[in-house]
Parts: C-alpha cells; sequence; structure tokens
C-alpha cells in the first residue's frame, strides 16, 4: 500500500469513527507502527486531525476532505458513471459542470469525445464551471468552450463561490448541469456538506433545462449538512451498479430516471 492510500485510509477510518489508534491502524493497514506515528503526523500538519496520545481524533474537516484526498475513492465507478454522464450531452449543447471528483471525471470524457470537432461549433460542447481544476483541465481542448464564473475560492474543492458568481451565471442559460454532490436520497434530494457551495450548485442546476446528479452509491441513501436542490428539481440520476434497489425504485416512482453505469 503506497503512502497516499495510506493517508487516504487513515482519513476514511477518521471520518467513520471519530478517532482512531495507532495500534489499531497499524492492523488495519498492515504497517508497522511508527508509519502510522508519521501518517498521522504528516496529516496533522496539515489540520486534517488532531493527534492524541496513542492515536488521532478526527477535526471538523476530516468530514469534508480535500479534493486530493477523495480522487482515490470508488474510483472505478467515478470514471464508468462520468462516461455515461458525458454521454448525456448533445453536440453543440451548454454543460455545468460544479467542482469534484466525480464531475472531473466527467470533464475528461467530455474532452475526448470522438464526435466532438474543434473545427465546427455544432460539433463543440461549452462547459460553464465554478471549478478551477476543471477549468485548467480542459484549458488545452480546442474543441470545448471554457466559462468559468466568478467567486471565492474554497481550496478544499477548487471551487468559486459567493455572491460575485450569482450575477453572471443569472445571465446563461444551460442545458444539462452536471452535479457532483455529497449525499443523494429521497428526502432531501441533492446536498453538500459546504452551504457555500450548495448554493452555487444550486444556481448552476436551476439555470438548466436538464439536471443530472452522478454520484457512486456509497452517497444515495444519504443527506449532508446543505441542500443544493429537492429530489423534484433533478432530472437523472447516473449511479454504478452497487446502488440500493429498492432505493432506486423509489427514485424512479419520483420521476427520476436512473441510470446505472
Amino acid at each position: 500500500m503506497s503512502k497516499y492510500e495510506r493517508l487516504n485510509r487513515l482519513l476514511e477510518v477518521l471520518a467513520a469513527d471519530g478517532h482512531v489508534s495507532v495500534e489499531d491502524a497499524a492492523v488495519r493497514l498492515d504497517v508497522s507502527p511508527a508509519t502510522v506515528r508519521r501518517d498521522l503526523d504528516a496529516l496533522a500538519l496539515q489540520q486534517l486531525l488532531t493527534r492524541t496520545h496513542g492515536g488521532a481524533v478526527s477535526n471538523s474537516t476530516a468530514y469534508d476532505l480535500p479534493l486530493r484526498y477523495k480522487t482515490a475513492r470508488n474510483a472505478e465507478e467515478k470514471v464508468r458513471i462520468a462516461r455515461a454522464a458525458a454521454e448525456l450531452a448533445p453536440l453543440g449543447s451548454v454543460v455545468g459542470l460544479n467542482g469534484g471528483t466525480t464531475t472531473t471525471e466527467v470533464a475528461r470524457a467530455l474532452a475526448t469525445r470522438a464526435d466532438l470537432h474543434s473545427s465546427n461549433e455544432a460539433s463543440s460542447i461549452t462547459v460553464v464551471t465554478n471549478a478551477l481544476n476543471i477549468a485548467n483541465e480542459l484549458t488545452v481542448r480546442s474543441h470545448v468552450k471554457i466559462v468559468v464564473v466568478g467567486g471565492v475560492l474554497r481550496p478544499q474543492s477548487y471551487e468559486l463561490s459567493g455572491p460575485l458568481a450569482n450575477p453572471m451565471l443569472s445571465q446563461l442559460t444551460l442545458d444539462l448541469a452536471i452535479l457532483g454532490v455529497d449525499a443523494f436520497g429521497t428526502e432531501r434530494g441533492a446536498s453538500a456538506h459546504n452551504e457555500a457551495e450548495a448554493e452555487i450548485n444550486a444556481r448552476l442546476g436551476r439555470q438548466a433545462r436538464r439536471v443530472v446528479v452522478v454520484a457512486d452509491s456509497s452517497k444515495l441513501g444519504r443527506a449532508a449538512f446543505a441542500q443544493i436542490l429537492p429530489l423534484s428539481e433533478v432530472d437523472v440520476l447516473v449511479t454504478d451498479s452497487g446502488a440500493d434497489p429498492e432505493l432506486l425504485k423509489e427514485l424512479i416512482k419520483a420521476d427520476v430516471e436512473v441510470i446505472e453505469a
């Protein structure tokens, strides 16, 4: 197991249990206690946990990890979801993308679609995003027009949010909004850990003719702190084959189209 994988695993344990001991972590990761101590010290320096005698406890940031630590979670499922979602964007359409690991994969899938051509505007796609990492990745793709909304940067997700984004978004019409979420369920719809991100993501969704939520099965049937959109405002869910069939039936009854990638 690489150091990157170990750090991810330690943060996952803390998010789930709230605390971890050096001895327990050493057994779970199959490494020496000395290695665990070094890893915990490294995470503490980034203020992602608080070191204690013999282990560590979570702090508030451990529940909403920086994007770089989320990338390895359900990676294969996210790639499949992203490819399926990217196929929903018609040629010549305007697509809104918020930040997140799954929507970053959607951006990559859009950029590599074989039917896109830079020489023909009708065969290209416009991407409107508040995520700087997505805009950066798409910069070299001549068949993708990039529009970046304004706002204040949140380093954990590379997303711009806040009142500066609203005047610009209010003037745009999107054909499709593809939104990554922290949780998605029948009661609260789409939700996020951070309220500022939830607000800008909701604006992206409400400026679009069609809203697609991309979420792997680990996020389904749950609710996060701040609602993005109620279930009634979501048209499509793209998820993986591990999703609870009963939950998917409830979503379909609520007129949400479900695509299992």
